[in-house]
């Protein structure tokens, strides 16, 4: 009995300590369950990111929500390894008796480039180091180091684009790889090319002196820049096979953050005042709704001065997001209410080294005054206006819009963007400034003045002074009595003509694009669409004009014509200027439709495969109402025939109507070959369509041009090989190019004998451009890294014929041919290095840009000379609240030259294309002046931020 009981208690001992030991090490077997969420620093999920247990094969993926579960090995402390394509690694420690079984995860993008991650001309989104494009991104802390122009000036940083910022911060000229016809002057600077925020493009509708850069400002909102060259282009841009530039706005992230920038400039090598102010904050609402908002307002009198402010007023945007576990909605709106004017040629002698005119220096403005005029429209017809020269280019936009990505699951994405806007550019400045002759006939021809005998005398406005004194005998022949104009050096016995441009342009737009994308396990399908709406009411005409005597910041001059009789006859009105108003109106809507379809294939590891392509239809329906000047002999307007100032005015004519439709078809695919971790090398070949902008359609403004109205579409062939290097040391990416702009109408219009038109027979142009594009970047060690952009390029016109007429009618018309011609404005190397230095709270940087050889027209008269500029900026933190950095521009002020005009007055020094080799082997023996625009002169910025 007693051995029993011993036995039955040994056995519960025994029993006992087996069930303690199976729990033990069941507990340890299975550990515990830990939960948690990865994201970004704004709070977006990360999906799919991996969450590894370190030094074991335990890990798990975050679902489409970011959300994972991970069933840890035990409760010993462990350490996660959290990783994200384009984010950097993470590392965290883990004790499972401590810390609790939820943990959120915030991971930071990389700096290296390789890894970054884009999402404009792909169609999902993918690593540099994956993707078959040529893409560079710019971040907002690389923006934030550079004092740009514009907008289109930050893209100096990105390899194979031409960029000329010369006249300002509007009217700028961007093409890319050598595509540049009907896109190398600021009234159609982005023909080829889409600029967008983001995601959609600033405006769809371009034509002349009409285009993105009127509404488009860098600010603190902005997040980053995507810019793509080519390629994918076709497929995902809106007509625009040149590239797609991609500002995308700042969105709000778990916590509060804003900065508050503040900036004075000296411009005009240290003479004239900029001042700036820019905001932006952004956080959470609340109930994962998160905000950003900002702005800018800026006072700015301009590399050359005209004696009002060049740009004035800004912009406000913010947006709101709404982030859940399966996507994610966007709702943003835009405000832009500025005045921007541009800078018109200076006269320039010398063409191996250009520099100015005497009288003029490189901050020089040869701008009207400030002058303010009421106005009649077409005789009255159309109303009244005001003309006001200080208000330049006043444009206002309003936008709203949304972005949406839902995850649908089962690997489908839905992706919308929407866009409602409503535009208006005002134009009240003047442009084709150039001298005219008072001792020539044809000057009084241009002014109707023709036939009228008597004494012409100029005087100032401000002083009354007579500055020239001319007789005519018999209305045809001009005697100057004696002169004491200004500016004989450039043109003796001239004034500048001040045209008095006036314009409206109102747009309205809606704008959409869509895509639907199924994820397989080793591919995906896109299958997207885009609309486009613009309905455009455009006057376009002149106020008048005024002349101003030849010398920085022009005078305006009164013109009085004393008659035989004694009779005075007052030329000009009280400003010094006639009173126009001959003004065109156009009106158009263009209706956009696209469909396009994409598909990427990962064959393996290391090899992608994708291609896309593009069907679009443009639709553009309208009419022009043409106005015709009156020279009216009874008085004018005013009924006095004493004051001719008021003489001449616009009468509307018939109305032109136009509707046509072109359909395209674009196609690109390329692939991408990782050659281990550090080497991808990838290929890609596109064609594109261009179809043309409204400017085709206004410009058919007589009855025979719009009954011969014929639009065709451009095309552009594109073909690439890129190799792409990814070191601890080096970023390389190194695209070689070869790109074919065809199909390029040149229609001219000639007179016959009977003085009716007549078009002589079209001839289309075809355009080869081959280089290399090359973006690097070297980290030397912790505090020293370089970045360096090259473009070596070769274009020529392999097709190149234009008409030349000579008498009236077609008899002694004669083919000119330029083929094999460089084409103009493709410089041959462009060149933009910045090493920089960065500690902890100090950084400075200096940036060599090098503007390379350009044929001055497709005659290949003469080159324009390369030239180079230094741009130095550095910045202290001086808490980590505060930082004050100061950037100076073009330190050595070189005057470079960016464009230019003939020598002459104004009839020949508009006809740039005319200018031959003989005609500039005179002009240089003769040391004629001619004109040109260059980069802005020496200037300094100093800016304080205060960042919380």
């Amino acid at each position: 009995m007693k051995r029993r009981s011993v036995y039955r208690i040994c056995h519960a001992s025994i029993l006992s300590l087996f069930y303690l030991f199976y729990f033990n090490c069941y507990t340890f077997a299975q550990g515990s369950t830990l939960s948690g969420k990865v994201a970004d620093k704004n709070g977006h999920p990360l999906n799919y990111a991996t969450v590894q247990v370190k030094g074991t094969n335990r890990g798990a993926k975050t679902n489409e929500s970011g959300s994972f579960q991970l069933q840890l090995p035990g409760n010993e402390p462990v350490i996660l390894v959290i990783s994200y394509t384009g984010y950097s690694t993470k590392e965290i420690h883990i004790d499972p008796t401590r810390q609790p079984g939820t943990i959120n995860v915030q991971l930071e993008e990389k700096a290296d480039q390789m890894d970054e991650v884009i999402v404009t001309g792909v169609f999902d989104k993918r690593k540099r180091m994956e993707a078959s494009v040529a893409i560079t991104t710019l971040s907002s802390q690389q923006l934030s180091k550079l004092a740009p122009v514009s907008a289109a000036d930050i893209l100096k940083n990105v390899p194979g684009i031409y960029v000329n910022s010369s006249l300002g911060e509007v009217r700028n000229t961007v093409y890319s790889r050598g595509v540049s016809v009907g896109s190398n002057d600021g009234a159609s600077g982005y023909y080829y090319v889409s600029m967008q925020e983001d995601g959609l493009p600033v405006t769809n509708t371009t034509y002349n002196n009409y285009g993105p850069d009127y509404f488009t400002r860098v600010d603190a909102t902005l997040g980053r820049l995507e810019a793509v060259r080519g390629g994918t282009a076709s497929i995902l841009g809106a007509n625009a096979p040149g590239g797609i530039f991609n500002y995308v706005m700042k969105e709000g992230g778990t916590k509060t953050e804003g900065e508050v920038r503040t900036k004075y400039g000296l411009q005009g090598n240290g003479k004239n005042s900029f001042y700036r102010a820019d905001v932006n904050v952004g956080g959470p609402l609340g109930h994962n709704w998160f905000y950003d908002w900002g702005g800018f307002y800026r006072y700015d009198q301009g590399n050359r001065y005209p004696g009002y402010p060049m740009n004035k007023g800004g912009q406000f945007r913010g947006n709101v997001v709404r982030r859940y576990n399966t996507g994610s909605l966007k709702i943003y709106a835009k405000y832009l209410d500025d005045h921007n004017g541009w800078f018109e040629f200076t006269p320039t002698v010398s063409f191996s080294d250009p520099k100015p005119a005497p009288g003029f220096s490189e901050r020089s403005s040869v701008l009207i005054p400030a002058v303010k005029q009421l106005f009649p429209v077409n005789g009255g017809v159309n109303g009244t206006d005001i003309y006001s020269s200080d208000n330049l280019i006043h444009s206002i936009d309003k936008s709203v819009g949304a972005t949406w990505e839902q995850r649908l699951g089962s690997g489908w994405t839905l992706n919308n963007a929407i866009r409602y806007s409503a535009k208006s550019s005002s134009w009240n400045t003047t442009g084709v400034v150039y001298p005219l002759a008072f001792d020539d006939l044809m000057t009084y021809a241009i002014l109707g003045m023709l036939g009228r005998p008597g004494t012409y005398s100029f005087r100032s406005t401000t002083s009354s002074k007579e500055l020239m004194s001319v007789t005519s005998y018999s209305g045809y022949d001009f005697n100057v009595n004696h002169s004491e104009l200004p500016g004989k050096d450039v043109s003796p016995n001239s004034l500048f003509l001040e045209p008095l441009l006036y314009k409206t342009n109102h747009v309205k737009e809606l704008l959409n694009q869509f895509s639907l994308t199924k994820k397989l396990k080793r591919m995906s399908f896109t299958i997207g669409g885009f609309y486009g709406y613009s309905r455009v009411n455009r006057r376009d005409g002149s106020a008048g004009a005024g002349f101003g005597t030849i010398q920085d910041r022009p005078e305006l001059v009164n013109v009085t014509l004393t008659a035989p009789d004694g009779a005075i006859y007052h030329v000009t009105n009280g400003n010094g200027t006639t009173m126009g108003g001959t003004v065109n109106l156009n009106e158009a809507t263009q209706t956009q439709a696209a469909v396009f379809l994409g598909h990427n294939w990962q064959l393996s590891n290391a090899f992608n495969l994708d291609w896309g392509m593009r069907y679009e239809s443009v639709k553009i329906k309208g009419h022009n109402t043409p106005a015709v000047t009156v020279q009216d002999t009874t008085g004018g307007l005013d009924r006095d025939p004493l004051t001719m100032y008021d003489n001449s005015y616009g009468s509307l004519g018939a109305i032109l109507p136009f509707n046509k439709t072109i359909n395209t078809f674009s196609f690109s695919a390329g692939w991408n070959y990782k050659i281990g971790d550090l080497v991808a090398v990838y290929g890609r070949y596109s064609l594109g369509n261009k179809a043309p902008d409204l400017d085709m359609y206004f410009a058919a403004n007589t009855e025979f041009t719009n009954k011969t109205l014929r639009p065709q579409e451009q095309r552009v062939q594109q073909l690439e090989m890129g190799v792409k290097v990814k070191t601890s040391h080096l970023n390389l990416f190194v695209t070689p190019f070869y790109s074919v702009l065809s199909n390029v109408a040149n229609v001219q219009v000639f007179q016959n004998v009977d003085q009716t038109s007549y078009n002589a027979p079209a001839t289309y142009a075809r355009i080869r451009t081959l280089g290399v594009e090359t973006e690097a970047e070297y980290t030397i060690n912790e505090h020293f890294k370089v970045r360096a952009v090259l473009t070596l390029q070769r274009s020529r016109a392999t097709d190149y014929t234009v008409w030349l007429a000579r008498n009236p009618g077609v008899a002694d018309d004669t083919l000119v041919s330029y083929s094999g011609n460089e084409t103009d404005n493709a410089a041959r190397s462009m060149i933009n290095i910045t090493p920089s230095y960065n500690t902890g709270r100090f950084y400075a940087q200096l940036n060599w840009s090098f503007m390379g050889k350009r044929q001055a027209n497709v005659a290949n008269a003469f080159l324009l000379p390369s030239f180079s500029q230094f741009n130095f900026a550095t910045g202290y933190d001086i808490s980590s609240h505060l930082q004050l950095s100061f950037n100076v521009n073009n330190i050595l002020n070189k005057y470079g030259v960016m464009s230019w005009s003939r020598p002459g007055t104004l009839l020949t020094a508009i006809d740039r294309q005319g200018f031959t080799k003989e005609m500039y082997e005179t002009a240089v023996k003769n040391n004629t002046p001619y004109s040109t625009i260059s980069i802005p002169a020496r200037s300094y910025y100093l800016t304080a931020t205060f960042r919380f």
